[in-house]
């Protein structure tokens, strides 16, 4: 027996010996790629490997260095609802004042949205015998986030954060083959729609006026269905006129909040997971900014994205390595910055709120869905993560699947590359496959 064990001793410290030896050569071929290939050589890069059960970190390059996360930075709002949030999103608060129902928002993205669940909300105020009236909330954002780009405003991907969303903050126009004029989704925007006959607009796309709500286009027949979704100019007198327009029933605006003395309900709506998923998993970066401010109205009276961004600093991200530089949900802005180490750490605590299994359905998968479907295919996915892009700039950071049984965490940032993006991508996953085969 004695003799069996030996061997087995002996067996396995050969086997570790091998293992690391493999391990080795690969941080090697890692390193020499980050030195030598084209795709990396006048851009900055950094990468942190770790491993979750060995509490270790196997291999970094510029994993202390800051780098413009992009929509990483949606994992570090995905904590602060698991970490503030329940296990519902809160809908409105409301009370009830003589015949008068009086409803404020919370932030809650869920009204009418075509991406999330069926909310409660409609139900609730189309049954309502009260009369309704909208309570303008203490909201004091702005309709941008710091550092977002202007030029963007009538881009699908720049939505405008707000008190209380409803269809999403934009308006969605679809135009068959056949036809010359778009169709609007919801229909109260169909009358906003202006002919350029000429193109003085410069665009074959919809486009919006920049202050109001006027959609531009083309009368012409294309030559396949198209559809585009334009974020709207809110505001809300807006939200009640198009609430109003859907209930077929009358909606009051009280433009003042007040403090109410007596008890204030408040309804849910939607599981908040609904929420993440597709935060996640199409970087919906819209989702993203309504996460932050549901959790403010959590923490305090007031929906301000600083506050919920405060609170998680001063608590839950103190025991990161480095001090996050985090001014919005989404990661739209370029004031953002973190370190490798920092999304480690971050997906490391997550992964103490939630099992696993249950994180690796939320997120991106390589080869299969969200922003991954088409990188990093392999004929078993081995690819989890949350990407990241603005121009110049690109992350992936998430969980790498090894051929040796291992689950890693990993986080690989791209900063001021001047190659394309596809080229980069190509780039990480030769080093993303060492990883895989070696580790």
């Amino acid at each position: 027996m004695k003799t069996i064990f030996r061997c087995f001793g002996l067996f396995f410290t050969l086997f570790m010996l091998i293992s690391c030896g493999t391990q080795r050569k690969a941080s090697k071929a890692i390193t020499s790629t980050f030195k030598d290939s084209l795709y990396f050589e006048q851009a900055f890069a950094g990468l942190a490997i770790y491993d979750p059960v060995e509490k270790k970190m196997l291999y970094t390059h510029n994993a202390d260095k800051y780098f413009t996360p992009a929509s990483n930075t949606k994992l570090l709002t995905f904590y602060t609802g698991l970490t503030v949030l329940g296990d519902s999103v809160p809908a409105l608060k409301y009370h009830v004042s003589g015949d008068s129902l009086i409803f404020r928002g919370t932030g809650d993205p869920s009204l009418l949205n075509p991406d999330l669940p069926t909310s409660k909300i409609m139900d609730f105020l189309r049954y309502r015998r009260e009369c309704l009236f909208y309570e303008v909330p203490n909201y004091t954002e702005t309709y941008f986030g710091p550092g977002w780009s202007w030029d963007d405003y009538d881009s699908y991907y720049t939505v405008e954060r707000v008190a209380y969303p409803i269809y999403a903050n934009r308006a969605t126009f679809t135009q068959g083959d056949t036809v010359k004029i778009p169709k609007a989704y919801p229909n109260f925007y169909q009358k906003d729609l202006i002919l350029d006959s000429l193109n003085l607009r410069k665009t074959a796309r919809l486009s919006r006026k920049m202050t109001e709500n006027g959609f531009f286009y083309q009368s012409a027949v294309r030559d396949t269905a198209f559809r585009q979704e334009v974020p709207i100019k809110y505001s809300p007198h807006l939200f009640v006129e198009v609430l109003a327009d859907t209930l077929k029933k009358e909606v009051g605006l009280i433009r003042e909040f007040k403090k109410f003395k007596g008890e204030e309900k408040t309804l849910y709506s939607i599981p908040s997971d609904s929420l993440y998923k597709r935060m996640l998993k199409v970087s919906d970066n819209f989702l993203a900014e309504q996460v932050l401010l549901l959790s403010s109205g959590v923490l305090a009276d007031t929906l301000k994205t600083r506050i919920a961004i405060d609170y998680m600093k001063e608590n839950a991200f103190k025991q990161l390595p480095d001090e996050p530089q985090w001014v919005d949900g989404s990661g739209l802005s370029r004031y953002n910055l973190e370190t490798p180490r920092n999304m480690i750490k971050i997906l490391e605590m997550i992964t103490e709120k939630i099992p696993l299994e249950k994180l690796l359905d939320l997120l991106p998968v390589g080869g299969e869905s969200g922003t991954l479907k088409n990188y990093y295919s392999a004929d078993v996915p081995y690819i989890f993560a949350k990407t990241g892009s603005l121009s110049n700039n690109h992350s992936l950071s998430g969980f790498i699947m090894t051929k040796s049984g291992r689950t890693l965490i990993f986080s690989f940032m791209n900063s001021n590359y001047t190659v394309s993006t596809s080229s980069l991508k190509k780039g990480m996953e030769g080093i993303l496959l060492k990883i895989r085969d070696n580790y």
